[in-house]
């Protein structure tokens, strides 16, 4: 499939973020009932906006190529496996032959942190302007706000993992199937292994394991569709073969994340709870005791302000 749109590489078209697209916003039904900390299902028409079409995407991929932020996995990797992604096309290919190609089953691109860019950065703020009002009665504060666009040919999949922010994740073209656990279930991902990757950006004990996909909410979701889910909700992808048809064969998702004041605290606890388990004590995990964390929440700063001081970097939202 040519998707070649005649633009110079690196180049985007010129465009506002809102151009055609004014009235695009994201939907919650059962507006009462959503919460910043459960997992549920979305409707949004971002589906329909300009600059998340294949052709923008594929300009997109140009600039973000020269910074690193597109990435790859390999062609048969599986939702049990590590998810690890490489900064180049595992066949070779450059950007352009990417996108040529992107029909091709197993095809898999990732852009992330899209807002680098000042047009999709835009974008993004144009989204979240459309739910920031429902984030804000649980969890004031947004900041962070971040992109990424994930484009594939089914059979693909990404595999089984876990983010540091919240996210409002849509669906813009094609189909696929989100599997997300509640962020608390301990059964999917242990707490020790969710601090690991807050302190460490460790995925290496992130696993899906033996029987717990049962325990997955289950979205099979199409363009207009999405999925909220809170900072730490473990969660994978599959896009199958059978809604292809000529000509559409290609599923594109954006996922909109961000943090929060909450999400900073309970990371915050987190650090604190990793120090306290080389001391050999088991401490209770953020949001299972309020009281508690509030005595914790001081030290916890503390030790991250600590940190700071002593090494002048710890991990985003923190």
């Amino acid at each position: 499939m040519d998707i070649s749109t005649g633009m110079a590489a690196g180049t985007m078209p010129a465009m506002a973020a809102s151009a055609g697209a004014g009235d695009c916003r994201i939907t919650v039904p059962e507006t009462g009932r959503f919460s910043t900390h459960r997992v549920q299902a979305i409707q949004h028409n971002f589906d329909r906006h300009p600059m998340l079409q294949l052709p923008q995407l594929a300009e997109l991929a140009k600039v973000l190529s020269t910074t690193g932020q597109c990435r790859f996995i390999s062609k048969g990797i599986t939702q049990d496996a590590a998810f690890e992604h490489q900064g180049a096309d595992p066949s070779g290919r450059a950007i352009d032959e990417v996108f040529r190609r992107i029909e091709e089953p197993g095809s898999w691109i990732a852009l992330y942190n899209v807002e680098t860019h000042p047009p999709y950065r835009q974008l993004l703020e144009e989204i979240t302007a459309t739910v920031r009002p429902l984030v804000d009665r649980e969890e004031p504060g947004m900041f962070n706000v971040g992109g990424f666009i994930f484009i594939s040919a089914p059979p693909s999949v990404t595999p089984f993992h876990i983010d540091r922010e919240n996210n409002f994740w849509l669906q813009i073209r094609g189909r696929k199937v989100m599997s997300v656990w509640d962020p608390t279930d301990t059964v999917a991902v242990s707490d020790v292994d969710r601090e690991q990757f807050i302190v460490n950006a460790s995925l290496d004990n992130v696993r899906l394991k033996d029987g717990v996909r049962a325990r997955a909410h289950e979205f099979d979701v199409g363009p207009g569709d999405g999925v909220y889910f809170p900072s730490t909700s473990p969660h994978m992808t599959r896009c199958e073969t059978e809604w292809v048809r000529p000509g559409d064969g290609v599923s594109i998702s954006i996922g909109v994340v961000f943090y929060t004041d909450v999400t900073r605290r309970m990371a915050r606890l987190h650090v604190l709870n990793h120090l306290l388990r080389r001391f050999g004590l088991t401490p209770s995990a953020p949001g299972s005791h309020p009281g508690l964390d509030a005595f914790k929440a001081p030290l916890a700063n503390g030790l991250v302000w600590l940190k700071k001081t002593l090494r002048g970097y710890v991990r985003a939202g923190i």
